[in-house]
């Protein structure tokens, strides 16, 4: 979970039964370069620098969609979306300004793409906008990454069909689930430091916390009270069936900091240690999950906080996956 303000902030957010808000967000300041929306064409070609990005606005039921993309190396059809966490900007995708995954994939034969925007909204389908702060529109992420979005870029050459999505923190959850129940669009799925098990005892009420410290959106108008259907339709640990003979990828840190927490201080790197220990809880339960079905997935449990360096090197240790199940090298 992260947004911007001013220079380089560690992840605010929530911890605990009581469901006490912590404050989270980590921040850097945005980088790459954006060249100027174009007219679709029929095949994807290089429009900006290697390791950079062009901007480009899709329409949708939520009114014009921001997406920064970096097209593929040679022209290949295949796509990587990358969601943001629960902070998401927007004016950027914080993959572009917090990590390198640009020149991760600078040289592969795949398109990377980056929705920006739709802080707090779990990447889903909302039942209404949120009532408790004038939500002028009501959110539709789901539609919007598997029907509006792929029908845009369609008209670049990037397939509908070809895809694999990845996503940190919020992100992480909404990555698994929306392969989980658009299994004809995703050949692979992956999720850093995700929230992968939200139907577990009394994270209704930390999401129901957070969501409000970001923005005062209630998340009753999102999925309903606890115990509603929805909740468990947007549970990765829940739909695990759905996502048998999928390429996974799942990682998580055990809350301890390392070298890469020292820029952010102590307190932050406090509250990025609590955020940590409820997804490594989330991850366990999840492996766990999965192992008794029979499923097979990579899940790596590691040192590490709820902070964009370790996202960054999950998405570097997911590359050779995505590509393989691309086939995109």
């Amino acid at each position: 979970m992260a947004a911007r303000s001013g220079r380089r902030r560690a992840i605010r957010g929530w911890l605990g039964k009581a469901c006490t808000v912590i404050a989270a967000a980590v921040l850097v300041s945005s980088v790459g370069a954006a060249a100027a929306p174009a007219a679709p064409i029929h095949a994807p070609v290089l429009r900006a620098p290697a390791g950079g990005y062009e901007e480009l606005w899709v329409p949708s039921s939520m009114g014009p969609i921001k997406i920064q993309v970096q097209w593929a190396a040679r022209g290949g059809g295949a796509a990587l979306y990358v969601l943001d966490g629960l902070r998401a900007p927007n004016d950027h995708s914080q993959w572009t300004s917090d990590t390198d995954a640009l020149r991760q994939f600078a040289n592969d034969n795949v398109t990377l793409v980056f929705p920006v925007g739709g802080r707090s909204s779990f990447y889903t389908d909302w039942y209404r906008s949120s009532s408790t702060n004038r939500q002028p529109i009501t959110y539709k992420w789901e539609t919007f990454l598997t029907r509006e979005l792929p029908d845009f870029l369609a008209g670049y050459g990037v397939s509908r069909t070809n895809k694999a999505i990845v996503g940190a923190s919020m992100g992480g959850n909404a990555a698994l689930v929306l392969a989980a129940h658009h299994r004809d669009q995703f050949r692979f799925a992956g999720s850093f430091s995700g929230f992968v098990n939200p139907t577990f005892p009394m994270w209704n009420q930390a999401m129901r916390a957070a969501m409000w410290d970001e923005g005062q959106f209630n998340v009753d108008d999102m999925w309903g009270p606890a115990g509603d259907p929805a909740w468990s339709r947007n549970d990765a640990t829940a739909q695990a069936e759905r996502l048998r003979g999928l390429p996974m990828y799942v990682s998580s840190g055990n809350g301890m900091p390392g070298p890469p927490d020292l820029p952010y201080g102590a307190v932050n790197t406090v509250n990025a240690m609590a955020l940590e220990a409820m997804t490594m809880t989330a991850a366990q339960i999840f492996r766990d999950r999965v192992a008794a079905l029979g499923i097979g997935a990579r899940i790596e449990i590691g040192n590490g906080t709820h902070t964009w360096p370790y996202w960054r090197q999950g998405l570097a240790n997911a590359r050779p996956m995505i590509l393989d199940a691309l086939g995109a090298h």
